[in-house]
């Protein structure tokens, strides 16, 4: 018994600093965007069509591994299928919501994920949700509302941009919460690679329809995508994948408001864009909530 607990509570730890390492290379996604060349719906497609490379090639260095179950009838593909689809529109969404709003606006109500994805393990499942982990939720978003400069900098956005990030929101949520409940069954590199190339599927046409042009002049273009791709969603979403076959959802999510921390403390370093006091304070908060949610 004592055995099993320890390997319990190593797996948990394991868990989360996966999940930190997770949201912290997601969280270096707006610098590869803010840097590319190609469009927003463009640089969203490649992101994932790209990241299908080193996941893939892992794959087959680990072909036969123990533990991979194979998918079994229809159900098991839709399955494995449907998180790309919450995830292309997520994207699409996001990106499009940066074109009609505010930077402030579309960030903080594209990190409303935890709210919803709280909400739908509760009226979904009838998940607990305990009185602390609600605590430390409303603290991390009101830090994400510091970070960005307090409520006053969310004036000035238009409503429908305002409406579409909010869409970003919940169905970033549904990814979470899709790819939490298929961590029971599946492999994380199996299920990276179907929902990855379901959002590549469901992205090509939101590119063809948008763009003028799919690809990059440069070989730093090329390079900024790659990095989007390697970085922030095989990278990324792989460990945050992993971390979820052993950490609630809700809990998972809440700890991915570290992203607008890192991308201030990385567009400050590699963008030489200001971090002030208020980012700085803002920043402190997320965290204490996160620690807060973690006691819940």
């Amino acid at each position: 018994m004592t055995q099993a607990v320890s390997s319990a509570a190593s797996h948990n730890r394991l868990a989360m600093a996966a999940l930190i390492l997770g949201g912290a290379a997601i969280g270096g996604s707006p610098i590869f965007v803010r840097l590319s060349e190609a469009g927003p719906m463009a640089t969203a497609f490649w992101r994932v069509a790209l990241a299908l490379i080193p996941l893939v090639a892992w794959s087959q260095l680990r072909n036969g591994t123990a533990g991979d179950r194979s998918p079994k009838g229809l159900s098991d593909f839709i399955a494995l299928a449907l998180p790309g689809v919450f995830l292309a529109v997520d994207l699409g969404a996001w990106h499009l919501a940066l074109t009609m709003t505010s930077v402030a606006n579309a960030t903080l109500l594209a990190n409303l994920a935890p709210v919803f994805l709280t909400l739908a393990g509760w009226a979904l499942f009838r998940s607990a949700v305990s009185g602390i982990f609600v605590a430390g939720l409303a603290t991390a978003i009101a830090g994400v509302v510091v970070l960005k400069g307090g409520p006053a900098a969310l004036g000035g956005g238009d409503l429908a941009g305002d409406g579409i990030a909010i869409v970003a929101a919940a169905f970033y949520a549904g990814y979470i919460l899709a790819i939490g409940r298929l961590r029971s069954r599946f492999s994380t590199n199996r299920i990276m690679i179907w929902s990855t190339a379901s959002a590549a599927v469901c992205m090509l046409p939101m590119a063809l329809l948008t763009e003028q042009a799919l690809l990059p002049l440069t070989a730093f273009g090329w390079a900024m995508l790659f990095g989007l791709a390697f970085v922030s969603h095989a990278g990324g979403q792989v460990a945050i994948t992993y971390a979820l076959a052993f950490l609630p959802p809700a809990f998972s999510s809440l700890t991915l408001l570290l992203q607008p921390v890192v991308a201030a403390l990385l567009a400050w370093v590699l963008l030489s864009e200001p971090v002030g006091i208020m980012q700085a304070i803002g920043g402190a908060i997320v965290l204490a909530g996160i620690l807060i949610a973690r006691r819940g």
